[in-house]
């Protein structure tokens, strides 16, 4: 299958990176190279792009798609939470700038092997990287049912955590639950008709709980985020990109933190620290796609851009 993703907020990620034409630039979630494909674009053969992801198949395509264009491309199959070890293994300091644009991609959402759609068909996967043991299956069949609850609840953000919990249980007694249908009609049986008739789709919110939960998403982001500010030249900036409220909370706390410039507790009357702000934000707000590209791409409808420089 061909790996298709439009990359959101093209335009704003490359004005935000002000692209140095020699500079070092990182794609954490290199995707089918849609961001990728800009920064190489806008780079000389001195330049770099270092593209990073979990899924095999996106560095394969990313491969393929950015082959024309003169700079260097460094491909990593890895977590971009490594990007201190990235740099270092491939003898660099620091880096000019990077782009994480986090969640699924449509090729995982479309790919009808790889379980993460409720609207498709498939084993219950949800493996960005292929070569992890932890799929949704196991969660749904394994996990206990207070286990359930908590990540539909925490991570999906569904009210409905308790009852779909405790049907998925019910159902594994008699049955193990391999295939996205059967979940959805799970889903479907525990939330009740009244609360389906609006809204998104039933299964929506605890598909996303259980493709966070697989691939530990929410994990090492907040982590990442100053490993990537640590590794940040001066001017260099980080865009990060975000699709749901838990991804944009953690980032909007790591950002607000780093740009501190005292970190004292708040009853001390008198800076002890000396502190120095890391960064400082370049979108106080977050950036939102325009509506000619909500219309364009529906999927960009809840994307979030943040920027950050680094001081």
């Amino acid at each position: 299958m061909e790996f298709q993703h439009d990359p959101v907020m093209f335009k704003e990620v490359l004005e935000n990176l002000t692209i140095n034409k020699e500079g070092t630039y990182v794609d954490g979630t290199l995707g089918g190279g849609g961001h990728a494909s800009g920064i190489c674009k806008n780079l000389t053969q001195k330049g770099t792009l270092i593209g990073i992801d979990r899924d095999i198949d996106a560095i394969q395509a990313s491969q393929y798609r950015l082959k024309e264009y003169i700079c260097k491309k460094i491909y990593i199959h890895d977590n971009y939470a490594n990007i201190k070890d990235i740099i270092k293994n491939h003898n660099l300091n620091q880096i000019e700038g990077a782009v994480l644009d986090l969640g699924v991609s449509s090729f995982q959402l479309d790919n009808e092997k790889r379980g993460f759609s409720y609207m498709k068909e498939a084993s219950l996967d949800m493996r960005m990287n292929a070569e992890d043991s932890l799929t949704a299956q196991d969660i749904i069949n394994d996990y206990s049912e207070d286990e359930l609850k908590r990540i539909i609840k925490e991570y999906g953000e569904e009210k409905w955590a308790s009852r779909i919990a405790g049907f998925i249980v019910k159902e594994r007694k008699n049955n193990p639950i391999k295939t996205t249908s059967h979940l959805v009609n799970i889903i479907k049986a525990a939330i009740p008709a009244s609360a389906r008739r609006t809204g998104p789709h039933p299964a929506k919110r605890t598909f996303q709980a259980l493709r966070i939960e697989v691939n530990n998403e929410l994990g090492l982001l907040e982590e990442a985020i100053y490993c990537f500010i640590d590794v940040l030249a001066t001017g260099g900036r980080l865009c990060i990109i975000t699709f749901h409220s838990l991804e944009d909370r953690i980032v909007k706390k790591s950002f607000n933190e780093a740009a501190k410039k005292c970190t004292c507790p708040p009853n001390v009357p008198i800076c002890t620290c000396c502190g120095q702000a890391k960064v400082k934000k370049i979108s106080g707000k977050p950036i939102y796609p325009s509506e000619s590209e909500i219309e364009s791409n529906p999927r960009s409808r809840s994307a979030k851009l943040r920027v950050v420089e680094k001081v």
